[in-house]
Order: C-alpha cells, then structure tokens, then sequence
C-alpha cells in the first residue's frame, strides 16, 4: 500500500493551510459588500480577468483529467489533447459570441436564459434536468473519482477521501463565488506546479532510461520510441478512431461537445457572468492560454508511462485483474516522485478535485436558489433568505453526494468514460436549442422542447442502431468503424454531430410552421456591434489561433 511521508504530510498541509486561510481573508473582506444574491453566488463585478480565467481551469480540471486523460495518453497518445486544444478555441468562440448575448441580457443563470428566451416550462424541465444531472452524476463522479485517486496514491481510507474532500469544497464554497474565484488562482497555481513535477520527472525517467538526461531529451527520446503516440489526427485503420474520429475532431462532433460545455453550462459560464465583457473576455482568453499548456501536465505524463512499460518498466504495476489498465499511469508515477516533491503533486491533485467540487456545488446552489426555490417555492424570499438557502444546498448536496457515490459504480476504469456519454446524449439538442435561441429570432419554444426531448431519444437511436442496421456502407466515409465484435458502429462524436444536426433542422421546420401560424417567439437583445473586439483581445485571440495552427501542423 502506497504512503505518503512526514514531509510529505507538511507540504500538504500548508497547502490546505493557505488555501484556507486565503479564503477566510477574502471572504472577510467582502462580506461588508456582499449585499445580494447575485453578489454571493456570482461575485458581481468582483472578479479580475485572472481570477476568472484561473476559476475556469480549476473548475474544469479534476482527477478525471489527470487520472483518465493520463491513462488516455499511455492508451492513444497525444491525440487526447484535441479535448484540450480544441478547447482554447472554443473560449475564444464562447468569448466573442456567447458572453455578449449573456451579458447584454442581464442573463446570470442558464434556466433564466431558457426562460427569458423561450417560456418557464422550458427553463424549469431544463432547471431540474441539471440539478439532478450535476448532484447524482456530476458531484458524485468527481467527488468518488478523485477520493479513490487519492487513495491509490496515500493509502489513506476512500471514505474518510470522500469525507475530507467534501468538507474541505464546503469551506470554500459557503463564502460564495468571491471565495471560490480567489481560491482557485492559488488552487492553479498549485495545479499547475505539481503537475509539472510529475511531467519533469516523467520526462527525466525516459532519459534516464536510453542513458541521456534533461527534459527537452526524454521529449525527443518519446518522439522517437512512440512515434504513433504522436498524431492528433486518426485514420480509420487506428484502432482509437471510435473515440477520435479523424477530422471529427476538430469541425465535427468535439466541437459541440465543447461549445455546449464551455457555453451553456451553468458551471462554467458562471465565473465570468458576474463581470463586463471586457473582464469575462480576458479572462476567458488567458483560460484559453492555460488550456494549451493542459497536454503538458495531463497527457505528456501517460506517454512517458507507456515508453517506460514498452521498455519493461511498471509490468505488474499496470495490471488489474489480469489486463493492463492505462487509468494507473499517472498514480504510479505520482509514486516515484521524491519526498516531498510528492506531496506537491499530491496538493496540486487535491487542488484540482476540490476546485470542482466547489464550482459545481456553487452552481448547483445558484440554479436551485435563483431557479426553482425564488420562482416556485418562495417568490417573496429576501436576498438574505436566497443566500442562505445557497449555502443550505450546498452542504445538502454535498451529503447526498458521499451518501450515493460508492453505490453507483463509478470507478478509474470505465466511469469517466460513461459520464461523458451519459452527458452527451443530452447535448447536441441542449447546444441546439441554445445556439438558435441566440442568434434565430423565429425559434419556438416548442422547437426548443423538441431539441431536447427529441435530441435525447435520436442519441439513444443512434446508439443502439449497429443491432438492428448494417452500418458499413458508411465505413468508406469514415462514419463507421467496426468493433471488437466486428459490428459497424457510428463513433460517438460523429453521432453527436448528427443528432446536433437533424435537431437544427427539425427546429427550423417546428419554428416556421409555428410562423406561419402567427406566434411570435420572444426575442434577445442582439445587434452586430455586441461583438465588436478590442485590440488587445484580438491579438490575444491571433496568438493562440496561431499556436493552436502550429500544434496541429506539427503533430498532424
């Protein structure tokens, strides 16, 4: 069983120390100004551009990505990074195109936008849809993921993880999104530091391991070694072309994925609705530069694990129940660094599985708060009232989430993995019903309803579809691929762009009719002049295009 040493424990433990004790100082000092319900659960106009970009990486990187994406690296390579990458783009998009239209609208919560755009029904469906979606999956996944991460690498008890890392997100998170903003830039800090020790020793061991030294070697040594494990893009001969369909990756089914995640989710767009649009930009653009870096603390790690195994390193380490489990590449690293070096990385671990557990528990409080207790249960509740009944949800939350979690049979092996697709099979309609919704004034709220409710039952279609057609008439355009079965199989990217594309259509068709028949839908503020860019945003913007151009042109 793996432990952590004394020195190890200290590290941490200042790490916890400031952490907290960083939080207890903003929270004080703010809570003089902290007046409403906006304030506490969106930090409204509190928030600098670095607190925002920093708020959004440690609220989207946790366990999932250094343990699965890790595991991924050691699996396919590189290629792994598109989630990454393809990221930094999307902000750039969510940056010019979406936070205009939030903003301008006075828009704080996306069920507020569901029904200022479309009706209550449509926003209340979609309110509890997420509340459910983020407690029972989301919460639980990251909070059981990451205490048997944690686990793996102290030895500690995973109950006693679970505990401990919820009461520690239940401190930040009860001093509201001003605290959680704040935090999170040490929280990435610390991410971001102990990630880059496990990438340098990983990088050092690869040289060690051909007789060489230094990082910029065991680069090129793994360049060299594992050639295939550095392609971004898959033909259909790549037996890892059913998770990263070829060009898919960039222009089809990815790019959903991460407009709807990075555009209209609650949990991520909330850091930057409390701002101006020249604060949300900025800090939405040095999340995008932040994103870059990801593959080198996240992926890099996994590739260096799989160089070392092919050279007969980590043989029984990698095993579990007889087969090699690529989920354990980085815990096993995590295990070679020097004491207290490791317990860095372990602080940096810790941070980023906090940083989302508080996020999300934030969102979860705001959608419940603002969305379902002020509009149905207590329409005269004062702003006192709503911040309690906040900091009320997050901790029953929490509990529900320690409760629930190691009876959903979540685990390192296959659970990310399924939460992904369990999530995107909602959001190719979600994204539909979004992106219409802004830009398409005639869109109906019954065209919105079909979006989602339709959008759901053609994934499921989608997916149980290769049982009951034969799908390799579509191999030779790449959109099937057959499986370990020998069945052809639509990749599920590409299924999301398909069901992404026929909810546009069937929309369109839904709102002309409705047209015709004299209903007019509610509209947004929207002019041309929203998404004008300032200079500096636009060379910013222009570098990370560029670099993103560079990545791709090499690795291609």
């Amino acid at each position: 069983m793996q432990t952590l040493a004394t020195q190890d424990y200290i590290v941490f433990f200042a790490y916890f120390v400031i952490i907290v004790g960083y939080g207890f100082w903003i929270y004080n000092r703010k809570k003089k100004t902290q007046t409403s319900s906006n304030d506490y659960f969106l930090a409204e106009g509190s928030l600098t551009w670095w607190a925002i970009g920093a708020s959004l990486i440690a609220s989207n990187i946790s366990a999932e990505q250094f343990i699965g994406m890790s595991g991924s690296g050691f699996k396919m390579g590189l290629a792994i990074a598109t989630y990454e990458w393809m990221a930094a783009a999307t902000l750039v998009i969510v940056a010019i195109f979406f936070m205009p239209v939030y903003l301008k609208n006075k828009i704080f919560t996306m069920p507020q936008y569901l029904k200022k755009r479309y009706n209550s029904d449509v926003a209340m469906i979609m309110a509890v849809f997420w509340l459910l979606l983020y407690v029972l999956v989301n919460l639980t996944s990251i909070l059981y993921l990451g205490a048997l991460a944690i686990s793996s690498i102290s030895g500690l008890n995973i109950t006693f993880c679970m505990v401990f890392l919820a009461f520690f997100a239940v401190m930040i998170t009860l001093g509201g999104m001003k605290v959680i903003g704040y935090t999170d830039v040490i929280q990435v800090f610390f991410l971001i530091l102990g990630g880059l020790a496990t990438t340098y020793l990983a990088l050092n061991l690869v040289a060690a391991e051909f007789g060489s030294e230094g990082v910029i070697s065991g680069f090129n040594l793994m360049r060299e070694k594992a050639d295939d494990h550095f392609h971004m893009i898959f033909d259909t001969s790549n037996p890892n072309y059913m998770d990263l369909p070829g060009l898919s990756v960039l222009i089809g089914g990815m790019l959903i994925i991460n407009l709807n995640y990075w555009g209209c989710n609650q949990y991520i767009t909330q850091r930057a609705l409390g701002a101006d649009l020249k604060t949300a930009r900025g800090g939405i653009l040095f999340a995008a530069f932040l994103k870059l870096l990801m593959p080198v603390i996240v992926v890099l790690p996994g590739i260096a694990a799989y160089v070392l195994y092919q050279n007969g390193h980590f043989q029984t380490e990698m095993l579990q129940d007889g087969s090699v489990n690529p989920d354990r590449a980085y815990p096993i690293l995590l295990n070679l660094l020097p004491v207290g070096l490791k317990g860095l990385s372990f602080a940096a671990l810790t941070a980023a599985i906090v940083a989302s557990l508080a996020g999300k528990a934030n969102s979860i409080a705001t959608i419940f708060t603002l969305d379902i207790y002020k509009e149905k249960i207590n329409v005269i509740a004062d702003e006192k009232k709503l911040v309690n009944i906040g900091k009320l949800t997050i901790i029953t939350a929490m509990i529900i989430a320690v409760v629930v979690a190691p009876f959903l049979g979540i685990d390192k092996k296959g659970g990310f993995q399924y939460i992904q697709e369990y999530t995107g099979f909602v959001s190719p309609g979600v994204f539909a019903m979004f992106i219409l919704g802004f830009f398409w004034k005639k869109t109906t709220s019954n065209a919105a309803l079909f979006a989602t409710i339709g959008g759901f039952i053609m994934s499921i279609l989608f997916k149980f579809m290769p049982a009951v057609i034969d799908l390799s008439f579509l191999h030779p355009m790449g959109f099937a691929v057959p499986n370990a079965d020998g069945v052809y199989e639509i990749p599920f990217i590409d299924r999301m762009g398909f069901v992404f594309a026929l909810c546009v259509i069937g929309m369109y068709f839904i709102s002309i009719y409705e047209n015709k028949k004299g209903l007019k839908p509610n509209g947004l503020e929207v002019d041309k002049t929203m998404f004008r860019m300032s200079p500096s945003f636009t060379v910013g913007m222009l570098v990370i295009l560029s670099l993103l151009a560079a990545l791709y042109t090499l690795f291609w």
